[in-house]
Parts: C-alpha cells; sequence; structure tokens
C-alpha cells in the first residue's frame, strides 16, 4: 500500500477517529485506525466493540492495500511533522515508512484481516435534525446521565422521544432528572436510548459549519452521518425509567428568581467545597430571603437573595454541582423553584407558563 495525502486533513481525521480507539486493552488491534487505500479514495476506521467511527477521504492511492496503525503514535507523529504532503507506505512485512518533508519514520503496523468487522445500519428509522439543536439537547441533559452501570445500565445512556412533533431528551441517574425538548418538523414518532458515551462523542463531531445531523435508528444501532463522518454504536436494550411517576404534579412552596443571580451565588458558595467530601449547600427559605450556607473543613460561607416566597418557610440541604449544572442547562432569565418541603426533590421551571422546553429535578441532601 501507498498514498499521499494532505497532513492537516489526515490528522484532523486521525485525531478525531483516535477518541473512539480504546486504550490499554488486551487486544492491541483495538488501539489501532484500519487504513484502506484503493482508487484514490482513503478510508480510515475505528471501532472498539462498542461504537466505530468511519471517515472518507481524497488521497493520491499508487498501490491500494489496508494497514492498522496505532492511532496514539500515528497522531503524534502526524502533528509533529511539518510539511504538507504526508506519505505512507507499507510493505508485506507490515512495515510502514512515513515520510514529510525532510522527517522519515518507519513503524510497525497490524494486520487488517485481524480488525474486527464494524457493524452497518442500513435498515431503520432515518431522521434529520438542525446540528445546533441536537447540541442543544445534549449540552442541556448529557450531565444527568449516570456514570456507573450498577444494576441499571439503561441509566447510562440518553432516551431520545420523537412524538407529535417535539424532540425530547431524557437523562436520570437516581439523584437527578434532565429533560429538555424542542419542536421540529418531523411526523415519525420514535424512541430509543442511546449510550451516554457514544452521545457524546458525537457532539464533538459537530461545529459551526454543521447543517444537519442525520440518523438512522436500528433495532440494536444507531448511525449518526455528520460532515462525512460515520458514527455507529449499540443502543441500549431494555425500557427506560417511568421518570414522569417521580415528578410532583403539585407544589408546597414556590418561588420565582433570577437565574444568573443565583447560579452567581451558588459559585461563590461552592468555593469552600471539593470532590473529597460533597457537603450539601444549606437553604434555607424565608419570607422574603433565600440564605445559602456552606460549612466545611476550609472554612464557611453565607450569601443571602432577596425573594418572594410562596408558602411555609422551610430548609433543604442541595448538592452544589447538581444545581449549578442543572441552573447552567436552563436557557430563560427568569425560572420558578418549586417544592414539598425538605424531603422532597426541588423541581426547576421556566418562569413563562407558555415554556416546557425544560425541566429539571433534584432530590435533597440530608443536612447535618
Amino acid at each position: 500500500m501507498k498514498f499521499t495525502v494532505n497532513r492537516a486533513d489526515f490528522l484532523d481525521a486521525v485525531s478525531k477517529l483516535q477518541k473512539v480507539v480504546t486504550n490499554k486493552t488486551s487486544m492491541p488491534i483495538l488501539e489501532g485506525i484500519l487504513i484502506s487505500a484503493e482508487n484514490g479514495l482513503l478510508t480510515l476506521a475505528t471501532y472498539n466493540l462498542e461504537m466505530g467511527m468511519k471517515k472518507e477521504m481524497y488521497a493520491k492511492c499508487e498501490e491500494s492495500g489496508d494497514i492498522v496503525i496505532n492511532a496514539r503514535l500515528l497522531s503524534d507523529i502526524l502533528r509533529k511533522l511539518n510539511g504538507i504532503q504526508v506519505e505512507i507506505e507499507c510493505d508485506d512485512r507490515l512495515m510502514c515508512h512515513i515520510s514529510c518533508g525532510e522527517s522519515t519514520f518507519d513503524i510497525m503496523g497490524m494486520a487488517a484481516n485481524d480488525f474486527p468487522e464494524m457493524p452497518s445500519v442500513s435498515e431503520g428509522s432515518k431522521i434529520s435534525l438542525d446540528g445546533k439543536i441536537f447540541c442543544e439537547l445534549v449540552k442541556g441533559t448529557i450531565f444527568a446521565v449516570s456514570q456507573i452501570e450498577g444494576t441499571r445500565p439503561i441509566l447510562t445512556g440518553l432516551n431520545i422521544k420523537i412524538e407529535d412533533g417535539f424532540i425530547q431528551f431524557v437523562a436520570i441517574d437516581g439523584y437527578r432528572l434532565a429533560i429538555r425538548r424542542e419542536k421540529i418538523n418531523i411526523s415519525e414518532n420514535i424512541e430509543f436510548t442511546a449510550s451516554g458515551k457514544a452521545i457524546n462523542e458525537v457532539v464533538k463531531l459537530i461545529d459551526e459549519n454543521t447543517e444537519n445531523v442525520d440518523i438512522i435508528v436500528g433495532k440494536r444501532l444507531i448511525l449518526f452521518n455528520i460532515n462525512g463522518y460515520i458514527f455507529i454504536a449499540r443502543l441500549l436494550e431494555g425500557d427506560f425509567v417511568n421518570y414522569e411517576k417521580i415528578i410532583p404534579e403539585e407544589s408546597n412552596q414556590k418561588i420565582t428568581i433570577n437565574n444568573h443571580d443565583i447560579i452567581d451565588s451558588v459559585d461563590r458558595v461552592s468555593l469552600l467545597i471539593n470532590d473529597i467530601f460533597s457537603t450539601p449547600i444549606r437553604c434555607t427559605f424565608g419570607v422574603d430571603s433565600l440564605i445559602l450556607n456552606c460549612a466545611t473543613s476550609v472554612g464557611r460561607a453565607k450569601e443571602k437573595i432577596n425573594i418572594s416566597l410562596e408558602g411555609e418557610e422551610f430548609e433543604i440541604g442541595l448538592n452544589s454541582r447538581y444545581l449549578c449544572e442543572a441552573l447552567k442547562a436552563c436557557d430563560d432569565g427568569n425560572i420558578i423553584f418549586r417544592f414539598n418541603g425538605a424531603n422532597s426533590g426541588v423541581v426547576i421551571t421556566s418562569a413563562d407558563e407558555n415554556n416546557k422546553d425544560f425541566l429539571y429535578l433534584i432530590m435533597p441532601m440530608r443536612l447535618k
């Protein structure tokens, strides 16, 4: 195999595909990028048995062939080179000769036959979403996806539902719930749960020039086509959590508050909280004031915000990171907090009754 390709374009593709590569695996082949050259077309692929990515690009192919090269090493080499064109030639012994400008490298490749076959998605529901809307929906929910599989792997995914002209993203990790929805011009009704890790990688492929995210949802797999990159991942099996039953229909206490004001206050009080001790913020809701208190081994912090409370006064403990992430995901300047005392979750929605585009729920923490 022998081909010549633009170094900057090749590096950009390799860097994006490298994010799917499995590191420190017992199968070295999974740490590589499969490179296939034929008829002026270069095809790059990575696959870690859970998700895979593929990219085609133009190149000058003098000899067709296939090779697997360690993704991290190839990316590091391409990044350090300073020529415009890079040439790669591989012999029958899998030795890869890389040259660019005055620099040359000889590294060992791996047999393409050992690379696992990436699954394909040809049949399924086909939808196309605006790239900006897709990003906003993901960023408004992905933080609430569970990072630990535990006994409920389904919680490590984002539940995506298209129904009656709306698309809705839902994430829940047992301590909080995040819901975002947008009106779209799609008549088909469909629901599936995609891996949070996979969606995180998909979002990284979207840039300011991305117009649409084309999606094919199969029975067990989902395919994304973004800017010429094909991304495939397995769907999570099983029914998603019945999250609607944990959202209280009524509330005993309620406040309307400026989102930016409370974000600034929570950020300041949280300066004394570290990752080792998950100390809650003590929130004391009075008739006309909200007092935020935090006491850790580092010291104490206190903030006062003027409010108008509807309902009885009460005190509740909240996780500062969960609260900040939810508040920063809210689009509106004014938001509503709804409570049912200190032992029930806080529900955060828009102060605009016509805006049903987001809802966040955070469970309380026990105060000492």
